[in-house]
This record gives C-alpha cells, structure tokens and sequence, in this order.
C-alpha cells in the first residue's frame, strides 16, 4: 500500500487557507485535512461477495473573530478565497464561545518522534480475497461449524495534515490492516454465531488466517447447547479480555474532560479520590512505538505525553482538549481529536493496568460465578453508572468454565463495579484500548 498522499502539497494548501482567512478578516485560524484510503474484500461461503475502495481528502477550516468561532469543510478542489470568506462571515455572525481557541503556542511541538506508524506494503484485492476464503475454509473445517457468515480482509491508511496561524505546521500517516470472520454452529432455534479478527499497523504482525478462522470455529462450537443460568445476587462475573476492553472504555468515557464539563459523567467529582479498587492503574500514552492509536501530536499540535490517567485507584488526570481544558480552568494534555470541523478529547493508547495472576488462576479463585464472552444491548447510563446488559458466556463451577450459558442479564452500577475490580495478567496491548481478563464481584445475574 504505497502512500500515494503527498503531504507537502497539504501542507502548502492548508497554508495557504489559513493566509487567505488572516486577510479576510480572522484573529486566528487553522486547516486541518483529514486523509484516507482503504480497500477491503469480503466473501461468503467460498465466494467473493464484494470489494470496496475509496479515498478522500477532506478539508476544514476553522477561524476565530474575537470570541467568535465558526468552522466549514469542504472536498479537494474547493475555491480557497471562498472557503476563507464564508468562515469569516460564519464565524462574525456566530454567539461568542468563551472557552474555544487555538492552542497556546508555548505548547506547540516543534519536533515529534518518529512512532513507526505507516506500512507501505502493497495488498492487493486478490490478496484479500485469498485471506478471506483462507479465514473462512479454516473455520468451516471444524466439526460442528454449519455456515459462514461471511469473512473479510482489509488495507488502508489515514493521516492528518494540520497547520495552524500561530505556527504550527505538520502531518503523519498511519496504515491499518484487517481479518475477520463470523460463522454459525448448530441448527434451527439452536444455532449460535461467533467471530475472530485481528486488526494491526503493519502488516506482517497479523495473525495467519487459518488462525483466526480456526479460533472462530472453535469459539462458536464451544457456546452449543447452552443453559440459562438461574438469577443469583453477589454473582462474581469474569469477562473475557473482548469485553473487559469494554469496561476499560466505560472508565475511558467517565473520565473525559468533555462529559465533565456537560456534566454528563457519574465520576465528574471524583478528581483526586478513588475511583478504582487499590492497586489499579489506567495508563494512556499516545507515543507508544507502533501503538494502535499512536499520534506524534494531537489534533491542535500538541504532543501528549504518557499519563497515569488513574494511579493505585485514585483519579489523576481528565482527557482534555484546549476548549475543553479551558472550560474546567485547566490545561490540556494533548488528548484533542479533530471530528468534523470540531475538536474534542480522546484516549489514545488507554490501558486498564493487568495484575499478576494468570486467567485461569482469576478463574480458579472465582470458584462458582458466570464468564461473559458476548454482551448485548446499550444498557449502560454514563450520567448515573447504572449497568444493566445482556450476556452470553460459561457457567464457572469449582472454579473451570463448566456449559455455555445464554439468555441472561447482568447488572451493576459501574461506580461499584470499579472498585471490585480484580484483573489478569493477560492484556493484549495490540488495541487501542487495552484491558486483561477481569473479575468483578457483587454483581446481579438475572436468567431463570
């Protein structure tokens, strides 16, 4: 995948916006540009179902008159004289917002390190499709396994252009590829759906896809059969590190500057104190080496930098942007994400800290408890930490997963749910946000 993008003409484009904007009348502005490209293939059953390709470069502009702030985007091709008048012209016709503005130029980086972000290796569309039937066949093969429901394969890359008027001026790409596959054992009423993927920078560190069909196969035949456990209070659930990287992202949202500020987090006054059960840590650190979510600097130019987001249980830090930081009267942490013309805060290479205990030892502690492999429904109230979803999984007697249960519901508040966190020691820090197996006590199971 050759990257085909060329930066310095972005850059000069994006340039030349932010000076045609200063003489139209802005204070400030900056010009972002929004990069992607992307192909995948998906097949069913043997044969090729699809194959998709697209590419855009997508341009904003956002300008600052005063306290007033407007942004536009706009396609390659646009008129630049245009685009500038009718920024200006929004943004003097706009309400004031106190809180929105440039980043402070002290905090700009004028270098960034080089995080090994970008594969240039070319796939082609028949190499995806021969993953994809690969992942298939592989998962078909085991015994048990009566339909697909469709494999797939990807390659793409995105990046960021960003200059701004007081002096910032930079890019980076980032390559993505991907694998996945969902299949269906059993029959009739008693069918069950299960999948693998992976998801990775660089190319050569995907699983083979024989690996990842095998492991679908061998998921989904596992869950045949199920029972519904009985409703039981002070359950003590397991989830599976696919759905404790749930739990790690409800902490992630809890935490975000933004919800504080709209005051829609149950965990907005909880700066300083503890918030998660003694011994637990959650990092975030957007310079990690080849890192899913890695960025030399954010979306306003800042380079974060590693930060023990909540250290031993207790709070330390909100994820914060330059508008967002100004509203709580704090400085931001070079968490900013460009979404659309607007700016806003967001973890990058979160991680819910593993401990020292290996899974099946987590599972042997437990001694009778229920296992969650899948979670359905939304049923999650960030304002008030009200947890109710329903779940798949094993039923844990004398601490082994005994029968796959289904058709049950668990429920919690994640206020209590954190502090009765006991984690793994088997985090995959392939993910952008990153958690091992994890127990949680006192929950309630709601089934037969």
């Amino acid at each position: 995948m050759s990257e085909t993008i060329d930066s310095a003409s972005l850059l000069d484009r994006a340039g030349e916006l932010i000076d045609r904007a200063i003489k139209a009348g802005a204070e400030a502005a900056d010009a972002v540009v929004v990069r992607g490209r992307s192909s995948s293939v998906s097949v069913r059953l043997g044969k090729v179902e699809g194959t998709e390709s697209s590419e855009s470069d997508d341009f904003s502009l956002r300008v600052f008159v005063g306290r007033r702030v407007a942004s536009v985007s706009a396609n390659p091709g646009f008129d630049l004289q245009q685009l500038a008048e009718r920024a200006v012209a929004m943004a003097k016709a706009s309400p004031e917002d106190p809180y929105a503005s440039l980043a402070d130029p002290e905090r700009l980086a004028k270098s960034w390190p080089d995080l090994e972000l970008y594969d240039p290796t070319e796939v082609g569309a028949d190499s995806l499709a021969e993953a994809a039937l690969a992942m298939e066949a592989a998962a078909l093969g085991v015994p048990g396994v009566m339909n697909s429901s469709g494999a797939g394969a990807s390659a793409g890359m995105g990046g960021l252009v960003l200059v701004t008027s007081h002096g910032f001026s930079g890019s980076y790409s980032a390559s993505r590829f991907g694998r996945s596959v969902s299949v269906i054992a059993g029959e009739g009423t008693k069918m069950e759906r299960d999948y693998d993927f992976d998801s990775r920078l660089y190319f050569a560190d995907l699983r083979d896809p024989a690996e990842i069909g095998r492991a679908a196969g061998e998921r989904v035949v596992k869950r045949l059969n199920p029972r519904q456990a009985p409703t039981a209070k002070n359950v003590t659930v397991v989830f599976d590190p696919r759905m404790a990287r749930g739990i790690a992202g409800h902490i992630a949202g809890a935490i975000n500057g933004a919800s504080v500020a709209r005051k829609t987090s149950f965990l907005r006054d909880k700066m300083g104190k503890q918030v998660l059960k003694t011994g637990l840590s959650v990092t975030d650190d957007p310079l990690v080496v080849r890192g899913s979510s890695s960025r030399p600097f954010d979306g306003e130019g800042i380079t974060g930098e590693r930060l023990v987001m909540i250290e031993d249980g207790v709070l330390n830090h909100w994820f914060l942007s330059t508008s967002t930081a100004n509203e709580l009267g704090l400085s931001t942490n070079g968490r900013g994400v460009r979404g659309g013309t607007s700016v806003s805060p967001a973890s990058t290479n979160l991680a819910l800290e593993p401990g020292g205990i290996s899974p099946e030892e987590l599972i042997r502690s437990v001694g009778t408890g229920f296992y969650v492999t899948e979670l359905i429904g939304q049923g999650v109230n960030m304002v008030t930490g009200e947890y109710s979803r329903g779940a798949t999984g094993f039923w844990i007697e004398n601490g082994e997963l005994a029968y796959p249960v289904s058709e049950v519901t668990i429920a919690s508040n994640l206020v209590d749910m954190f502090m009765r966190i006991t984690p793994a020691s088997d985090i995959d820090r392939k993910f952008g946000v990153a958690a091992p197996t994890l127990a949680i006590e006192g929950m309630t199971l709601a089934g037969r």
